[in-house]
């Protein structure tokens, strides 16, 4: 498991000396096998692995420090789409009954993210925003899986129909999203990778005329963002869902 760490301002001297030294290994490593035309990529991917192992990913934090995480420099280079392949993979060996119930939907977006879609009906009851304890063995293996791939940003984002007022919807998916996050949290993913979202009835992905449509729209979104070295902000980035 790895715990993002608070470096303040005064130890940023000895994390700039430790990026000199990896950027000196970079020198080297591209200089070793010039002719090899999968060097650029090769390169790309040592140097980020052993970037990782000596000063981990530093981003900054609202408090004006360095969040440091620890082997986060293997997301660099050639690591990043082979790091989401096992992690997509693993979520979707370890959701096939959920997915074959259509509860739930594994995708892979573009940016490399991991999006889950969560249907509302086997999470929450109608108008609440407590966990249904028969959900919790589906959010469990999650969990087991973010913290096996600790080099992420987890947006939990909610959603709601539009039966309510906008206000009160905003609220429910504002509630509904920190309830998943707060599980996460109490299985032992750092607060710092977490992000909670409230979308309330504002992307729809379906219309809200018909009972089927506001089912479709009454759901938990879980967006995880790979972290990649020189893009970390990225990762912060709230994502946005696409609407019908």
């Amino acid at each position: 498991m790895a715990y993002g760490l608070l470096f303040t301002n005064d130890k940023r001297i000895l994390v700039m000396k430790k990026l000199l030294l990896v950027a000196a290994i970079s020198v080297s490593l591209a200089g070793c096998a010039a002719n090899d035309p999968n060097q650029k990529a090769k390169t790309g991917a040592a140097v980020g692995a052993v970037a990782g192992a000596i000063l981990g990913h530093s981003i900054k934090n609202d408090k004006g420090g360095l969040l440091i995480g620890t082997a986060v420099g293997a997301m660099a280079g050639a690591g990043v789409g082979h790091y989401m392949d096992k992690q997509q993979q693993e979520m979707e060996a370890a959701l096939a009954s959920e997915q074959a119930a259509h509860n739930i939907e594994v995708q892979r977006l573009q940016d490399e993210s991991l999006k889950i879609d969560v249907s509302s009906e086997i999470s929450f009851d109608f108008g609440s925003a407590a966990l249904k304890s028969s959900f919790m063995p589906t959010l469990m293996k999650v969990s087991d899986i973010l913290d096996r791939y600790p080099n992420t940003v987890v947006h939990v984002v909610g959603h709601t129909d539009s039966v309510g007022s906008e206000s009160y919807n905003m609220q429910l998916s504002q509630q509904r999203a920190g309830s998943v996050v707060n599980y996460f949290a109490s299985r032992g993913i750092p607060t710092d990778r977490l992000v909670t979202v409230g979308r309330g009835e504002l992307e729809p992905r379906a219309t809200n005329d018909t009972e089927a449509g506001r089912q479709l729209n009454r759901r938990v979104e879980i967006y995880v963002k790979p972290i990649i070295e020189g893009q970390e902000s990225k990762a912060f980035q709230t994502p946005q869902s696409s609407q019908y």
